[in-house]
């Protein structure tokens, strides 16, 4: 069965990190999955962090759909987005992505987005863990897009209005009727004392931490030369504080 697990924060929070370090430990540590990463920040820059490159978007694939004329004679809408996602597909030998795009325009889109739904829905009966990095106003999960979440890891740095962003995010979770079953907080970017002097905060926030990512000079390394995140070594302080975290979550 698909294990669907998202990730959530406000940006620079290191939310698009931190999945891309979920994935490369999935990866590395299970034999023979399959994975699907859905990017569904309009920030998108999942495909960057994972090395993957993006050529199409979902959001563009459903302005498409506004324009009869793009839509090729004899095919119904309902085939041509089923192809234009299919085609948007970044498929690899380890993880495949699907970016959803900047926001859409103004109009109707609820039946280009049931066909998203519908679409979202079997592709990933296909995969054994779905991933969505998704934003922090959840736009994709409360108009469920993306409608059954497993777990949910909500993102902060460690600072107060941080903390206080992923507690507005949290009470948006609790107010979407889409089913989320898990959630927990991880604080990121942390030095020495970090998580001590932001209990009071994060006491309120109602979340549960679950651990926390230390500030790694090898993720400032590897942005400086346009790396991948996926490839940080095994070593870095990142790479084991998220493989202790989706442990202590039941994901290893």
């Amino acid at each position: 069965m698909t294990k669907y697990v998202a990730v959530a924060g406000k940006g620079g929070t290191g939310k698009t990190t931190f999945t891309a370090l979920l994935l490369r430990q999935l990866v590395k540590s299970k034999q023979k999955i399959s994975i699907l990463a859905v990017d569904a920040d309009p920030n998108a820059n999942l495909g960057e962090a994972l090395g993957l490159p993006v050529t199409a978007t979902i959001s563009e694939i459903l302005d498409d759909t506004r324009n009869p004329q793009a839509i090729p004679a004899g095919m119904t809408k309902d085939i041509y987005v089923e192809y234009k996602m299919q085609q948007s597909l970044v498929e690899s030998a380890e993880i495949d992505l699907l970016v959803m795009g900047g926001p859409q325009g103004a109009g109707c889109y609820c039946y280009a987005n049931d066909l998203l739904r519908r679409h979202l829905e079997n592709l990933g009966k296909n995969y054994d863990f779905v991933t969505v990095d998704t934003e922090a106003g959840l736009e994709h999960i409360s108009r469920r897009t993306i409608a059954h979440v497993d777990l949910m890891f909500v993102v902060s740095d460690s600072s107060v209005r941080g903390i206080r962003s992923a507690g507005r995010v949290y009470d948006l979770i609790k107010g979407l009727k889409s089913e989320i079953n898990q959630v927990y907080l991880v604080v990121t970017k942390t030095v020495a004392g970090s998580t001590a002097s932001l209990a009071p905060e994060i006491s309120q926030t109602g979340l549960e931490v679950i651990g926390d990512i230390p500030l790694d000079p090898l993720i400032i390394k590897q942005d400086l030369a346009g790396l991948p995140i996926f490839d940080l070594p095994a070593e870095a302080l990142a790479v084991q504080a998220v493989d202790k975290i989706i442990r202590q979550a039941g994901l290893l």
